[in-house]
C-alpha cells in the first residue's frame, strides 16, 4: 500500500484539527498505520515555539519574525517526525503545513512571496503533501466558532490569531482558494459548514479514490 502525506488547511474555526483527527482515528481502525500530528507544535521544541505564536499578548511580533518562526517549526518538524515516519511508509495526517505559511505569512502579512517559498521548500526539504483537504466556511462561521473554542478551552490567551481584524481572515480565506483553483490535482476544498459527520464521509471518499483501498467510507 502506497503511504500519503495528507495535510488539512483553512481559516480559523473551520474544523480541520476535528477532520483530521478522524480521518486519522477510522484509518487506524482498518489496520493503516498513520501519524497524526500538527503545526506549529508537533515537535516538543515546536510546541514551545507555538506558544509564543499563538500568545494573544505577542500583538508586537513582527510579521518577518512570525515568517522565521514557523519555518523554524516547520524545520524541527520535517526533521523529527514528518520525514522519519514517510520513510517508514507510514501515512502521515498533518493539521497545517507549508501552505499555512503561504497563505498567512505571504498573502495576509504580506511577506515577500519568493522568500516565503523558499523558506518553506528549504525547512520541508522538498517534501510536499500527495493531498490536502481545504476545509471552506464564510470567516463570520469560522471566527464565531474559534472564539466560542477559545472560550471554553482550559488553556486560555492562545487566540492571537482570532483577534486579527476581519480583512486579515478574508484575506486567508481569499489565498486558501487561489491555491486550490491553482493547484486542482493536489488540492480538494470541502463545503465546511455542514454536519461533522457529512464532511467526514465525503474526506473519507477522496481519500479512498485517491489512495484505491478498499475500507468503508
Amino acid at each position: 500500500m502506497t503511504r500519503l502525506f495528507i495535510t488539512f488547511e483553512g481559516i480559523e474555526g473551520c474544523g480541520k484539527t476535528t477532520q483530521a483527527r478522524r480521518l486519522a482515528k477510522h484509518l487506524k481502525r482498518y489496520g493503516i498505520s498513520v501519524v497524526f500530528t500538527v503545526e506549529p507544535g508537533g515537535t516538543r521544541i515546536g510546541k514551545g515555539i507555538r506558544r509564543i505564536l499563538l500568545n494573544s499578548r505577542n500583538k508586537d511580533l513582527a510579521p518577518l519574525a512570525e515568517l522565521m518562526m514557523y519555518v523554524a517549526d516547520r524545520a524541527q518538524h520535517v526533521e523529527e517526525v514528518i520525514k522519519p515516519a514517510l520513510d517508514e511508509g507510514k501515512w502521515v495526517i498533518c493539521d497545517r503545513f507549508s501552505d499555512s505559511t503561504v497563505v498567512y505569512q505571504g498573502w495576509a502579512r504580506g511577506q515577500d512571496m519568493w522568500l516565503v517559498k523558499t523558506l518553506n521548500k528549504r525547512s520541508a526539504q522538498g517534501i510536499e503533501p500527495d493531498l490536502t483537504f481545504v476545509l471552506d466556511c464564510p470567516v463570520e462561521v469560522g471566527l464565531g466558532r474559534a472564539l466560542k473554542r477559545d472560550v471554553e478551552s482550559t488553556i486560555k490567551g492562545q487566540s492571537r490569531f482570532e483577534n486579527e481584524k476581519i480583512a486579515f481572515h478574508r484575506q486567508v480565506r481569499k489565498g486558501y482558494l487561489k491555491l486550490a483553483r491553482e493547484n486542482p490535482g493536489r488540492f480538494i476544498v470541502i463545503n465546511a459548514s455542514g454536519g461533522r459527520d457529512s464532511i467526514q464521509h465525503e474526506i473519507l471518499e477522496h481519500v479512498i479514490r485517491v489512495s484505491k483501498l478498499g475500507i468503508p467510507g
